[in-house]
Parts: C-alpha cells; structure tokens; sequence
C-alpha cells in the first residue's frame, strides 16, 4: 500500500540569497510584492500580499552592530585618506565624517535588518518554519 504524501511547507526549499535580497529591498522575502517594513525599521507583522507571518522575526540588536562595523571599516580608512591627501582642519574633519557616518547607518540599517528577517524566514528560524496564515491547511 502506498502513500500519496503532500508536499509539505516545512519540507520546501526556500532560497536564502533570493529571500535576503527582496528583504534587502523592503520587500517580503516570500513573495517578493508586499512591504516588509510597516515603518522605517519596523516588521510588518503579515505581508500584505501573500498573508506570510513575519511577525517572527528576532533581528533584535544585530543590523545595529553589522551597520557600526560597516561603516566603521568603511569610515576609518576615508578619515586616514582624507586627512592625508588635503590636510582639513579637525571641525571640517568632525562635521563632515559625523554627518557621513549617520546619513550611512541611517541608509544601511533596513537595508541590513531586512537581509536578516530574510535569512531568518529562509532559513526557518525563530517560528518562521511553520505554516504562514495565509495557507489554507
């Protein structure tokens, strides 16, 4: 006697750089089409497309740090050049690299915690590994 199993959600490949790039881009990494940010950080708790519960997700304080250690690495060697080739005085200096570094962390972070929620859904973790509510049983 056989079985006629039904393919189940938890057994489906989800794409992980398919799923962070649309998240990556403000978008659900289910479907592709609904916001994924309610407000500027955010997480809707459904996509209003496809009804995925987002809800789960746990980015907590790890696109802060990503984006500190990003744009720090991006900063430290411009401050040097910068310094080095024109020789600015410390106010220009001040202003002008603190004003870089929070327009930068400004524009990185949804961008970097919405590549998070993304791995998070692909990967099934924190409750992302159950059915969304949008599926009927």
């Amino acid at each position: 006697m056989t079985h006629d199993i039904a393919p189940d959600d938890a057994l489906t490949e989800r794409p992980t750089g398919l799923a962070m790039r649309r998240a990556a881009r403000g978008r659900c990494p289910a479907c592709g089409e609904g916001r994924l940010f309610s407000r500027y950080l955010k997480v809707a708790d459904e996509c209003p497309a496809c009804h995925e519960d987002l809800h789960h997700q746990r980015a907590d304080d790890g696109p802060a740090y990503l984006t500190i250690l990003i744009v720090s690495h991006l900063g430290a060697p411009l401050l040097l050049a910068s310094f080095v080739a024109w020789r600015p005085s410390p106010m220009t200096m001040l202003v002008s690299f603190s004003l870089g570094a929070i327009v930068l962390s400004l524009a990185m972070l949804p961008v970097i915690k919405g590549a998070m929620v993304g791995l998070q859904w692909a990967r099934r973790m924190h409750g992302f590994g159950g059915r969304s509510s949008g599926v009927a049983a």
